[in-house]
């Protein structure tokens, strides 16, 4: 991957490595009681190819805060956004605000767009056209570590 710091966001390319794939089970993990190892299937698996749609329009980027947690996105996991999604309400967004960069879930309505975070210490933001503001990409995964 190639990285590229960019405010609070840093953001990375994808490469594509041809043959590049990990392990997969097609069988699910139990999380309760364990199942026999014979029922696994094994196959190999893509993330670029589960994850990622439209290769030339997405880009990773780091999480950096606590604004989203209430969505699931904690500080340090990794993004994927895809810039060619049409923007829409109630979808994450990566924006560019005013020189910096966030992710909020977007709020659309016929005359107006509010950036709401997903944690209450955080304040809503309405967008004015006082705002140096452009949807940069839309998130359409999040990858944790555990």
């Amino acid at each position: 991957m190639i990285a590229h710091k960019q405010g609070s966001l840093t953001f990375f390319t994808p490469e594509t490595i041809d043959g590049a794939s990990g392990q997969f089970f097609d069988t699910g993990i139990s999380a309760g009681f364990p199942s026999p190892a014979d029922d696994f299937k094994e196959h190999r698996l893509s993330l670029d190819e589960e994850l990622v749609k439209n290769k030339e329009a997405t880009f990773y980027a780091k999480v950096s805060g606590q604004s989203m947690i209430g969505a699931g996105l904690d500080d340090n996991d990794l993004l994927v956004i895809d810039r060619s999604l049409e923007p829409a309400n109630n979808k994450i967004a990566v924006c560019f605000l005013d020189g910096e960069f966030t992710v909020k879930r977007l709020r659309v309505t016929k005359d107006e767009v509010w950036l709401q975070p997903e944690n209450p210490d955080y304040p809503i933001i309405n967008i004015t056209e006082d705002n140096n503001f452009l949807i940069w990409g839309i998130v359409t995964n999040v990858i944790k570590k555990v």
